[in-house]
């Protein structure tokens, strides 16, 4: 990629009005962004040069899907849903456009367009990129094995080796995770790995089945060797837990503080660039949970619910900081929109069932908990421990 961008570069220099070298200097900007993490830099590099041949030529249509695509990437899901929308308008027959519809839909939690779209992408270009949407909005809908039967088809649709599709296999052995499946879930983390050396969310995925096995030295080893690849907050806030599992607290204190550092910094760079900074504040409330700071969670979690008040994972975080302040009819309120896509996830299925047990619903909390203990208990330690000790005080 460096040195397709470097002969870009040289191609604008030597003509200024190349614009169809513009447009693939941006692309490319974003997808090393997407590789390296260093969303800050590539994104805004590249929002610079779609903003230059937007306006000499206002309605490309490859340049307004790569600004939808960024502003996805920097969580403007409103924005970019306008974008797309806009370049729908010009160029209904493009498979890749109903992808950013149908990702732009799922995070405002409009599943039911979302699913709409997806279909429509399905028959505009059956592809990889069609057929994860059609596994993530099947996990969302609670079909797990459909997601899984999906997911499969993306990475035998997709060439070995390339990003997108061992993004895909990393993907289908986190469906595995999920389900409680270690055993096929390493398989395909080890295949992706082996496909693509050194490849961060492989690693991460190792560095989870090495923690569930209480091995917790390789999981801090991977998680380590994926921090130093790509600039993902992912890998730094499952450290704090593998730190505490491993008995090491102040390692873990001092991860959650960075996690924070990271979220914040990001935060900031938004409130100061509305048109560009990446928001964060649903992370941001997880991140102060871990440092037991719950005004500063609570504040964030708010932030976010009142840019996507329809998201599930959005209620869901909402629901478990007051269910970590002690407010359970609050949490209670917000977890069953949480659950209103029926998904089986265990960790939303432990937490809700914590929820119910808190307000009254003693009977369906201790089966939730019991069914998502039972598929994979290890998905989220803190969730985990919190389900042991209230079925044990029954």
């Amino acid at each position: 990629t460096k040195a397709s961008m470097e002969g870009l570069l040289a191609k604008l220099r030597t003509d200024p009005n190349d614009q169809k070298s513009r447009l693939l200097l941006a692309e490319a900007y974003m997808q090393e962004g997407r590789v390296t993490g260093n969303h800050p830099y590539y994104d805004a590099a590249a929002m610079q040069l779609l903003q230059e041949v937007l306006k000499t030529d206002p309605e490309n249509f490859e340049a307004l899907c790569c600004q939808a695509s960024l502003s996805l990437t920097q969580h403007h899901f409103s924005q970019g849903l306008a974008l797309a929308e806009q370049a729908q308008a010009i160029n209904p027959q493009s498979g890749y456009v109903y992808g950013l519809l149908t990702d732009a839909n799922v995070e405002l939690g409009r599943y039911d367009q979302a699913v709409k779209m997806a279909d429509k992408m399905n028959q505009v270009r059956p592809d990889l990129t069609a057929y994860t949407r059609v596994s993530y909005l099947r996990e969302i809908y609670g079909d797990m094995p459909g997601a899984i039967q999906a997911m499969d088809m993306a990475v035998k649709a997709g060439y070995n080796g390339l990003e997108q599709t061992e993004w895909s296999r990393v993907a289908l052995g986190h469906l595995y995770e999920v389900s409680g499946q270690l055993d096929k879930a390493q398989g395909y983390y080890e295949r992706a790995l082996a496909m693509r050396p050194n490849y961060a969310y492989a690693l991460a995925g190792l560095a989870r089945v090495a923690a569930a096995h209480k091995d917790y030295a390789t999981a801090i080893k991977n998680l380590n060797l994926a921090r130093a690849t790509v600039k993902d907050y992912a890998f730094t806030d499952e450290l704090v837990d593998v730190y505490r599992l491993n008995n090491q607290p102040e390692e873990a204190e001092k991860m959650a503080h960075e996690s924070v550092e990271m979220l914040a910094d990001a935060a900031k760079q938004a409130n100061d660039n509305e048109e560009l900074g990446h928001y964060t504040d649903r992370e941001l409330a997880y991140a102060y949970l871990k440092t037991n700071e719950l005004d500063k969670a609570l504040e964030h979690a708010k932030i976010e619910y009142a840019r996507r008040p329809d998201n599930i994972d959005v209620n869901e975080t909402l629901a478990w900081v007051y269910y970590k302040r002690g407010d359970f009819p609050e949490a209670l309120k917000y977890m069953t929109v949480a659950r209103r896509t029926n998904s089986q996830n265990p960790v939303l299925l432990c937490r809700a069932g914590l929820i119910l047990t808190k307000t009254g619903k003693v009977a369906e909390g201790q089966a939730l908990i019991t069914k998502a203990l039972e598929t994979a208990p290890y998905l989220n330690p803190e969730v985990e421990a919190e389900g042991k000790k209230m079925l044990a005080a029954r």
